[in-house]
Formats: C-alpha cells, structure tokens, sequence
C-alpha cells in the first residue's frame, strides 16, 4: 500500500515539475556516466579510436513500484581517418505509467590542437516516444479529464549539440542533447499543457593523475542545469590498477552517494557496476540504486593499448 502511494506521488510529482509553470530534471541520469558519456555529449562519438559500444541498465530506488528503470545502448566509431565519428543512441526510460524512448544518430568533426590533444565538435539528431498510460494510477476522481485519454507513441523530433576538448589526461566538455522544446501531454480541450521537456545543459570534466607506475587516479565532476530546477552536481573519483580493477566513489549534490568498479576482462571487454543510496528522506523507503555496464571494443589501432583509456 505505502509502495503504491510512493509510486502515485512519483509520478503527480513529475507530471508537476514538467508543466508549464515550471521545470524539473527530466532527463535519465547515470552515475558512471564517465563510461557512457555519448548520452549526453554527441562530441564523444570516435573520440576512442576504436568502434565501442557501450549497455547500460540502472535501477532506481528499489523497492518502490513504478520506480524509474533505465536502459541505453551507444555505437560509435571513428571515420575517415579519425577527423570524423558517426554514433547511434537509444535509451529507453521508464517511470510507473510514463516510458519515453529517445533514438539519435550522432555526427562528430575532430580538429587535432596538438601532437596530444583534439576537439571535437558534435551534432545529434532523432526522435522520442513518448507513453503514458494512466490505467496504471489509482486515480482519486475518475471523471478528471486529465487521465482519460491515454498518450500513444507521439513522436517528437530532437537535436542535440556538444563539444569536447580531450587527450589521454583529461577532458573537458560542454553540451546541449536535446534542444528542442517538446510538448508531450495537453488537457483534453488542448487549453493547457501538462507535460513538456526543456534543454538541459551539460558541463563534464576530468584529469588523471599518475600516482605510480601501477595507479592512476582520476575525478571527475558532470553538472547539469535546465531552467526552474536547481543545478545538479555529480563528483566522482576512481583508482584504476594495473591498467584492469576500477574502485572509487560518487556523490550527487544534496540527492545521493554511491560505490562504483569495473574490471577490464580482456583488450575488448569492460564490466561495470554501482551502487547508490539516498542522502535524502527517500532513503527510508527504498533499497538503493543499481547501475551496470558492459562495453565492448574492436578493431584497436594496437593489439594492447599501452594506456588505456580511463574515460
């Protein structure tokens, strides 16, 4: 019963934070966002030199139903030389009767500043599906117009843009994945719009430091800002050893704190996997978040990287 509750102030509480009055965060969050940083910056794609994809599945809150489930898939490869990257996005996100499918193709131009270093400039563009079915709701007044008429698969163009300075230290980015304002759900007699999306703007940066031959460290920060929400700060910190075994830490400012690892299983292979828990109230009734990853590589340049990559 509580669980239900939970799952019905949940979604009143997005449906509110996305009308026309005012903005919420809107779009999935991931904690080892580092490792899947094409969802957010299209200046990413073949930035790795190498044809990467990358699965990820999160669990929010578990323990409440409805609660919101996240699953993304990203392809990306250089061309031309490595003065180009073309790249695909999907992420399917779901929170009790709402899901929303976002589907882009993503083109990268890469200009070398140095010997070390590049830019590169990046463009997004798709769809989204976007569903709502209000069966799922104990609704308290049947007869509201509100959650009478079911959302279909309305579709919805997109665009996104990015832009990304990097080498095998650090990176520094700036991006905007989805431009367009959408309008998802209007009342019945269309006077008023309940649910619409607005830009959210992403900054992401990181360094690695050489502790010693077998260490490395590297933090890194990713903030995220859309109009008539607070800004959003993530801080994270991993070790890497031995070029393989990845631990480290996550804090989400004022939202949650989490462990994070992952182990290079082969040149080609690597597995991660979080976990988070509220640093709210919302931590009394629920079991945490669960995020893993798998990314998979081909077609290296050498057939070990020397330095591997940590972003």
């Amino acid at each position: 019963m509580i669980k239900r509750l939970l799952l019905n102030i949940l979604v009143l509480l997005m449906l509110t934070l996305v009308s026309n009055n005012s903005y919420g965060q809107q779009e999935p969050s991931f904690t080892q966002y580092m490792y899947n940083t094409m969802t957010i910056n299209p200046a990413y794609a073949g930035t790795r030199d190498v044809l990467s994809a990358n699965l990820l599945y999160r669990s929010q809150w578990i323990g409440i139903e409805g609660a919101p489930q996240t699953q993304s898939l990203t392809v990306h490869s250089p061309i031309n030389e490595g003065r180009m990257g073309l790249g695909l996005n999907v992420i399917n996100d779901q929170i009790g009767p709402v899901s929303e499918t976002m589907f882009s193709g993503t083109y990268s131009y890469i200009l070398p500043i140095d010997r070390y270093t590049s830019i590169s400039f990046g463009l997004n563009a798709g769809a989204e599906l976007f569903n709502i079915d209000f069966t799922e709701l104990n609704i308290f007044d049947e007869q509201d117009t509100s959650f009478q008429n079911n959302v279909d698969n309305k579709i919805s163009p997109q665009v996104g843009v990015g832009a990304m300075i990097y080498n095998d230290k650090f990176y520094v980015g700036l991006s905007v994945p989805r431009l367009l304002r959408t309008e998802y759900y209007e009342t019945e007699d269309n006077s008023n719009t309940v649910a619409t999306s607005r830009a959210h703007y992403y900054f992401t940066a990181g360094y690695v430091f050489d502790i010693n031959d077998n260490i490395r460290f590297k933090p890194s920060i990713l903030s995220r800002y859309v109009s008539g929400s607070p800004l959003r700060v993530d801080v994270s910190a991993n070790f890497l050893i031995n070029e393989a075994f990845s631990i480290g830490g996550s804090y989400r400012l004022s939202s949650s704190y989490g462990l994070m690892t992952s182990y290079q299983i082969s040149d080609a292979i690597l597995a991660g996997i979080s976990y988070d828990r509220d640093s709210s109230e919302l931590r009394n009734f629920n079991d945490g978040t669960f995020e893993i990853f798998l990314r998979f590589e081909l077609f290296k340049k050498y057939r070990k990287m020397y330095t591997p990559r940590f972003f």
